[in-house]
């Protein structure tokens, strides 16, 4: 990752943490009026939203720390503890509205100023969306799993509030109290589930778990832009530390070529990869010599040195080039 990306990071999570705090406060201010529990369970979740704002803004803080002797692979690894905790938290606050709902429903409060604080919160949603678009977009540019797991949760609080605002109109119009507290049920197994997908996305990333989108990503690329030289492609992995995407493989070219020559496809290859994947790629090539039983996989139609026939070029695919097994043995 870039300087200029971990800033950019670290500024618009700034902005998150602010606009958490300033809608909190916008929906306390519309609790305070309307005595409404759909309104109360909306302010919790903000709280929410504040504290994993800041903790996100810390880990961005720590991702953005140049490499140490420590951490000779940087600190990217802050975000995926961060979006584990930011994670739990949203479904916690899922859990605690149920319980709120629940109590409501049993024992209802009277509710006034319903108009005033459907506007209140119809602002504060349009402000939060707008914000976890725009936090997810930089997120997914610059690779940084805090920047979505902020966005997401703060586009799941959109919908939540939506389904608040819903609910307030319709009591506003029917007088029905009791669809306070349904409505705020149903939005809360939604932001439980969003909390599920923000932990699930964290541990993956802590565990090193294998990105398939990534790889099939990269794959695809390669493809398109083989060259004769690149006889195979083998023990392909990548881990991703943050907003960094580390990537090794072994390449198979010409046994004959000579270092420098060798270089050059090897920085061919990375510079498809550096395409796709923008500054924030980190790419370690091992190039492998070709043995006489790669000719039969190799189409390369100058070569001088070959031993057999070709017979079938192995198409590149998720499961062929993670595997260890070199040059494609299994043909046909």
């Amino acid at each position: 990752m870039s300087q200029s990306q971990a800033t950019l990071n670290f500024k618009v999570q700034r902005i998150v943490a602010i606009v958490a705090v300033a809608l909190f406060i916008c929906k306390i201010v519309a609790w305070w009026m309307t005595k409404s529990v759909a309104v109360l369970t909306d302010a919790l979740e903000s709280t929410v939203n504040v504290v994993a704002g800041f903790i996100s803004l810390y880990s961005l803080y720590v991702a953005s720390k140049p490499r140490d002797k420590e951490h000779p692979y940087g600190h990217g690894k802050a975000e995926f503890v961060s979006a584990a905790v930011e994670g739990s938290l949203v479904t916690i606050a899922g859990f605690v509205i149920i319980y709120e709902a629940i109590d409501n429903f049993i024992h209802p409060h009277t509710i006034q100023k319903l108009d005033t604080g459907m506007m209140i919160i119809g602002f504060t949603a349009l402000i939060n969306y707008g914000t976890g678009w725009y936090a997810i977009r930089t997120g997914n540019k610059n690779n940084s799993l805090a920047l979505v797991a902020s966005g997401k949760h703060l586009q799941s609080d959109t919908y939540s509030t939506i389904g608040i605002i819903a609910a307030m109109a319709v009591i506003f119009l029917t007088g029905w109290i009791w669809m306070d507290s349904v409505i705020a049920i149903g939005f809360a197994f939604f932001i439980i589930y969003t909390g599920y997908t923000i932990v699930r996305s964290s541990i993956a990333g802590i565990m090193d778990e294998a990105d398939h989108a990534l790889l099939e990503k990269l794959v695809a690329r390669m493809n398109e832009n083989r060259r004769d030289n690149w006889v195979d492609l083998h023990n392909l992995r990548i881990i991703k530390f943050g907003s960094v995407i580390h990537v090794d493989c072994h390449l198979t070219v010409p046994w004959f070529l000579n270092v420098h020559e060798a270089h050059n496809e090897v920085d061919a290859f990375s510079e498809i990869a550096r395409k796709e994947f923008g500054e924030s790629v980190e790419l370690f090539v091992h190039a492998d010599g070709c043995l006489d039983f790669s000719c039969k996989i190799c189409n390369k139609a100058d070569c001088t040195q070959r031993k057999n026939t070709f017979e079938n070029r192995v198409e590149w695919d998720v499961h062929n080039i993670s595997s260890d097994e070199k040059h494609g043995l299994a043909i046909g």
